[in-house]
């Protein structure tokens, strides 16, 4: 179901306070290194203020990009249609607090299924951080910002792009990676994110706040 469509970015953010956006269900698990749970809730409860990182330059990159991923992702995958939809925010009928804004929605030509766009940017610094781009693993935050959209949409699958950068000998180079997640191969992954995400809007409704979870180093 369509939980709102807002018209700009600043109704946009009025109603994302009405429940929890993909973005945020990492923290809720403790799998989000710059957010803890503890900290989301005091932003929805009104308590602290949420940093702004809409100037940051990897921020900034990501969303002047998107649209020219999209297209690419198009062009390169005839076999879906693709619609965006800026600020639309679908939820979930059963749990109306757990919702979704998409960089794409996607409908397979032949088979009628629909599905989520992910688009994702990454710029790759050292060695290490190529450890999160396996060629068959997502990094955790983002596999669990997917599983959430899947929940808020009851769609069929996601497809996750990631354009990710990096220099060698001085040279700028970039490759793309796509990562396509199935619905009924994550059924249980979905239903612990769930239950996890109610239990910490539940201790927003009760102004109880929750234990803190430490994510990994």
């Amino acid at each position: 179901m369509i939980l709102a469509d807002p018209k700009n970015h600043e109704e946009w953010i009025k109603a994302r306070k009405a429940g929890i956006g993909g973005s945020e269900a990492a923290s809720i698990l403790g799998m989000n290194k710059y957010k803890t749970n503890v900290t989301l809730w005091k932003e929805k409860k009104g308590l602290v203020k949420p940093e702004d990182v809409s100037e940051k330059p990897a921020v900034r990159y990501g969303k002047e990009a998107e649209a020219y991923i999209r297209k690419l992702f198009q062009l390169d995958y005839p076999e879906y249609e693709v619609s965006y939809n800026e600020f639309r925010m679908y939820a979930s009928e059963k749990y109306p607090f757990i919702f979704a804004t998409l960089d794409g929605e996607l409908t397979d030509k032949e088979t009628g299924t629909r599905g989520i766009l992910e688009i994702k940017t990454a710029a790759i610094q050292n060695s290490l951080q190529w450890n999160n781009w396996q060629d068959d693993e997502i990094p955790e935050n983002y596999y669990i910002q997917i599983l959430h959209q899947l929940a808020a949409t009851g769609w069929d699958f996601v497809i996750l792009r990631a354009y990710i950068r990096y220099y060698r000998n001085s040279r700028l180079f970039a490759c793309v990676k796509d990562y396509k997640v199935n619905r009924n191969e994550v059924s249980q992954e979905i239903d612990f994110l769930i239950t996890a995400e109610e239990r910490f809007w539940k201790s927003l409704e009760g102004d109880d706040e929750p234990a803190q979870i430490l994510p990994k180093i």
